[in-house]
């Protein structure tokens, strides 16, 4: 059967294949539910079926609520004054490493219902046995879903280092992010139109009228390139877009790249059709290039519009002193991941048309058509938005939402001063 699910938000996400599940109610807290949709076959017991239901969970999250509405200051402090009790009560023990799936037994199961019970995902009277069934399941899947993980209802290693993270540390990165919050709140016009980029999540939000219209998943920089905080804003569209490769990607990738496959007797611009221009602007013979010489880091590089560019079908830029922007992207794979830390700082969004229709505001007549025919014929074209919009890239890693969801994300970058267990799963 598909499943669709609400994330504490009022909103559905459809078409996700797994089972048909029916998540545990805790009291005034409409956080987590899952419900039968009619209309399909598959089975969650199918594991091909279920990986490409997780992954399609990944590539294509519910909308929610916005992470920087101003309702969500009083949540907050009402989360924070909740993990102060739990703190107060002794916290939670850890759970011992397993890798446990549904209906499998082991002793690190009855760890699991005691930690699930202290933080809420479990009521009570479900402590005890050692089997992963259940009720256990569907607040085990609660739990990931609230914590930035795929919710497959297994216990593993991912999941076991973020039920590991102390209650204090919890707590802590509460308090940091209330004041990251009171800060972006004041900034953002909640009435007005916006778009939001969680580095710790790795998703983008475009809001209007304080509610998200379309979230997307994210790719953000690597932890030994972060995405940079920001706040600016998008002015401008490029539709099949020529790459002009940033300084730290020439130093640190094409330059050590192309010294490799030299000495395998190949040219790493003739691979991936780059070009290099001397300081004059004329380009440069490929074959003539000795990438152990310090000539290539006099060069610029580019890659022009096609199948291989990096950029993909359309790039969203606004000013950036890191000379960092928003694009599609060619390759589909790390959409699908949980972990998205892979870029050198700029953001790729997955179903950025989408993104690019909403932005456009169908301006001079760019209706989804249209975008959807330049993704086809691959013309150059730059296009200027009729009313620019905000753009915020912003470092949330603990917030809770007006419906009382508490949400926690992986500290990425190191910045919330805990435990580095916070940073790993």
């Amino acid at each position: 059967m598909a499943i669709s699910f609400k994330l504490g938000t009022g909103l559905m996400l459809g078409a996700l294949a797994a089972a048909s599940l029916t998540a545990p109610a805790r009291a005034n807290d409409n956080w987590l539910s899952f419900g039968p949709v009619s209309g399909s076959g598959s089975s969650a017991s199918d594991p091909t079926t279920e990986r490409e239901a997780l992954k399609e969970f990944e590539r294509n999250p519910p909308a929610g609520l916005p992470t920087l509405s101003p309702a969500n200051i009083e949540a907050t402090k009402a989360a924070i004054a909740r993990y102060k009790d739990i703190v107060a009560a002794g916290g939670w023990k850890p759970v011992p490493d397993a890798v446990v799936k549904p209906d499998e037994q082991h002793f690190a199961i009855v760890e699991l219902r005691d930690r699930l019970i202290v933080s809420g995902e479990l009521p009570a009277d479900q402590a005890g046995g050692e089997t992963l069934d259940g009720k256990l399941v569907e607040a085990l899947k609660a739990y990931q879903a609230t914590n930035g993980l795929t919710p497959n209802g297994r216990l593993d290693k991912p999941t076991i280092a973020a039920l590991n993270v102390s209650a204090e540390d919890r707590l802590k990165q509460l308090e940091t992010n209330l004041k990251r919050l009171a800060e972006l709140t004041q900034v953002v016009k909640p009435q007005r139109k916006y778009v939001v980029v969680n580095i710790p999540a790795a998703q983008v939000e475009a809001v209007a009228l304080n509610r998200v219209i379309t979230r997307h998943t994210g790719v953000v920089g690597k932890v030994d390139r972060p995405t940079p905080l920001l706040r600016s804003t998008i002015t401008e569209m490029n539709f099949n877009p020529i790459w002009r490769l940033p300084p730290t990607v020439i130093q640190k990738d094409l330059i050590p790249q192309g010294r490799e496959m030299q000495a395998e007797g190949k040219n790493v611009l003739v691979k991936t059709g780059i070009e290099a221009y001397d300081g004059n602007g004329k380009k440069v013979d490929p074959e003539k290039i000795d990438w152990n010489s310090s000539a290539p880091k006099s060069y610029s590089y580019r890659q022009p519009p096609g199948k291989d560019n990096p950029l993909g079908f359309v790039k969203i830029n606004f000013a950036s002193g890191e000379s960092v922007y928003m694009h599609d992207s060619p390759s589909e794979g790390l959409f699908g991941r949980n972990f998205r830390a892979a870029s050198s700082g700029c953001i790729r969004v997955h179903n950025i048309e989408r993104l690019a229709y909403w932005l456009l505001g169908q301006n001079d007549g760019w209706d989804e058509d249209k975008i959807a025919a330049m993704k086809q014929t691959g013309e150059r074209k730059d296009v200027r938005l009729a009313t620019p919009v905000p753009l915020h890239f912003v470092y949330i890693t603990a917030w809770a939402t007006e419906d009382g969801v508490i949400q926690f994300r992986r500290d990425l970058y190191s910045r919330d001063g805990v435990a580095e267990i916070a940073t790993s799963y």
